[in-house]
């Protein structure tokens, strides 16, 4: 017969087998409530994207589309009706001529027309409202306000890779301004081949103004400058006998150039309807 000793040996060994299968059967117990709870949770979330996505419309539904505008890459608010709001910010620059009237409007495709008189001889600006429309806006409110007119073209550069002919100011000095700036328009691609009208800035952004430069060779700048427009065929003959006649290197080593020997005045900028 078993002694005392072996039958608390046995009943200690049941003891453990049957707290062993009962954590055994806690442990299955709680894996199975684990996943249950998992496939709930799931199962939640599938149902909240169908039904946001069920009130959320057609997206090829033009009545869907957000009335709000946006921020295009360069920083301007293009409006619900494609037009552009411009930020013109007033700097007390030069001589103040208001903003432009379109300032939260502004037309973003097709072109304006300027007829330049000048002392040298006449040009055809073509400013591309597409690339951009607030350089071309504050042009044709200068232009119609009558700002250039009777203003020199102060500096001249006459280098291979850099041709310009550059005016806007009417101090002449090349500090003035029409007393607002706003943003450069531009992008990685922007170039400035010859016939280009750029916009002149201080060399910080949001520093565009009144002052334009007309690019009478293919100049290498990077591209931090707003490529307005274009002169026409006549304009750049103009150009070519202005570069041909040089400058008088006031504004060496920098920024470069000087006055241009034959002195150019723009008479009247006016807009063509």
């Amino acid at each position: 017969m078993p002694s005392n000793k072996q039958r608390r040996q046995a009943a200690q060994r049941h003891l453990q087998r049957q707290l062993e299968r009962r954590a055994e059967l806690a442990r299955r117990r709680r894996r199975n409530l684990l996943t249950i709870v998992t496939v709930v949770a799931v199962l939640l979330v599938v149902g909240a994207v169908w039904l946001v996505t069920g009130l959320g419309g057609d997206d090829d539904d033009p009545t869907a589309a957000d009335p709000t505008p946006s921020a295009a890459d360069d920083g301007r608010v293009v409006n619900p009706d494609g037009s552009v709001s411009c930020d013109f910010v007033p700097d007390g620059s030069g001589v103040d001529v208001g903003l432009p009237a379109d300032a939260q409007a502004a037309p973003a495709e097709g072109t304006a027309t300027l007829a330049v008189a000048t002392t040298a001889g006449d040009m055809t600006f073509t400013l591309d409202r597409a690339k951009a429309p607030c350089a071309t806006s504050s042009f044709v409110h200068l232009a119609s306000v009558g700002f250039f007119d009777g203003s020199p073209c102060h500096r001249e550069v006459n280098q291979p890779s850099f041709g310009v002919l550059q005016c806007g100011d009417p101090t002449g000095t090349g500090q003035g301004g029409p007393g607002y700036r706003f943003g450069e328009e531009v992008t990685p691609e922007t170039t400035y081949p010859r016939g280009t009208i750029a916009m002149a800035n201080s060399g910080t952004p949001g520093s565009t103004g009144s002052q334009f430069f007309l690019c009478f060779v293919d100049t290498q700048l990077s591209p931090d400058y707003t490529a307005v427009g274009t002169v026409d065929e006549a304009g750049l003959a103009v150009l070519d006998q202005i570069a041909a006649a040089g400058n008088d290197g006031s504004f060496e080593p920098s920024p470069g150039g000087g006055a241009p020997n034959t002195p150019v005045t723009l008479t009247s900028v006016s807009v063509v309807p």
